[in-house]
């Protein structure tokens, strides 16, 4: 099903003011990117993108004041006899009469921020790409270690909460626990939050739920992260060798968008947090294009020609 937004969200969300379509603020928004009209004013209607929000800047009012009141009937009319979600006008610009006049007769709301056209074209193009991309829900916990959004999955009882809370303690930041909610907002890019449901929870064996806010403050939680590693926790496996000099970059795909993937094996004694910490610095290495098997390899080829 496809995913929508209602006007009235929008509003509340810029604190937008109605000047018009108050009665049809029910209407849903489909599309994640806002439009400026430019070609539906010059009558150039083939293509009219009619889901979009219209976005009128100082320079599409401008334009429209300064054609003769018949031409800016018509244009109007233009723009809106397609029925747009709404539009939106900018910069608090006001002598809009001939605007509210079509937007209350087509019963399309029509609304206006103080916000300059450039800064909330945006912000609203950020707010709708994140409230309309597919998402799906994982089981897992999901954490935010030195500004990479880190996934960690598992059976049930494996230490996925116990390791999230370690991973806290040592300044990192807890994004969802049990369910993560993955969100794809491009082919590259997949954003982890939580389900509101359990914001700022976390559920440790022995202890029951944590509110991590209240317990050790504001910098334990963060309310979303994009997704850079996946990391699977497992049982220690005694014979499973892990001698590489450096393991092949394995990959999850959630969505179409594929995410670097590693298996870290637990047993008594190691300190998983720091080896998530070091796979963690290990992944910001290789995105500065630098390996350090390959720089052994190369000592190793130095000293065999010397």
């Amino acid at each position: 099903m496809k995913k929508s937004i209602v006007i009235k969200d929008i509003v509340k969300a810029f604190s937008l003011e109605v000047l018009a379509g108050e009665e049809n603020l029910t209407r849903h928004v489909t599309t994640s990117i806002a439009r400026r009209p430019g070609l539906e004013f010059i009558k150039f209607l083939d293509y009219f993108p009619k889901e979009h929000i219209h976005v009128l800047g100082k320079n599409e009012i401008q334009y429209l004041i300064s054609l003769p009141l018949d031409e800016r009937d018509n244009r109007v009319a233009n723009l809106v006899q397609y029925k747009p979600p709404c539009i939106i006008v900018t910069d608090g610009q006001g002598d809009l009469i001939y605007l509210t006049k079509y937007c209350k007769e087509n019963t399309i709301p029509l609304l206006r921020t103080e916000e300059s056209n450039y800064e909330f074209i945006k912000k609203i193009d950020a707010y709708l790409i994140k409230r309309l991309a597919p998402e799906i829900a994982v089981h897992g916990v999901c954490v935010n270690v030195n500004g990479l959004g880190v996934l960690l999955r598992g059976d049930s009882g494996v230490g996925k909460s116990e390791t999230a809370h370690s991973l806290i303690g040592r300044g990192h930041r807890l994004v969802a626990d049990d369910i993560v909610v993955l969100k794809k907002l491009s082919p590259q890019t997949l954003l982890g939050t939580h389900n509101e449901t359990n914001k700022e929870l976390l559920a440790i064996r022995s202890i029951g739920l944590l509110n991590v806010v209240r317990a050790y403050g504001r910098n334990a939680f963060q309310e979303e992260s994009r997704i850079g590693l996946d990391i699977e926790l497992t049982k220690w496996q005694d014979d499973s060798l892990y001698n590489e000099l450096e393991v092949e970059t394995a990959f999850t795909t959630y969505m179409g968008v594929k995410i670097p993937s590693i298996q870290i094996q637990l047993k008594p004694g190691r300190d998983v947090a720091r080896l998530i910490e070091a796979a963690v610095n290990n992944f910001y290495l290789k995105q500065e294009g630098y390996s350090a098997a390959e720089e052994f390899m190369k000592r190793i080829e130095e000293e065999t020609d010397s």
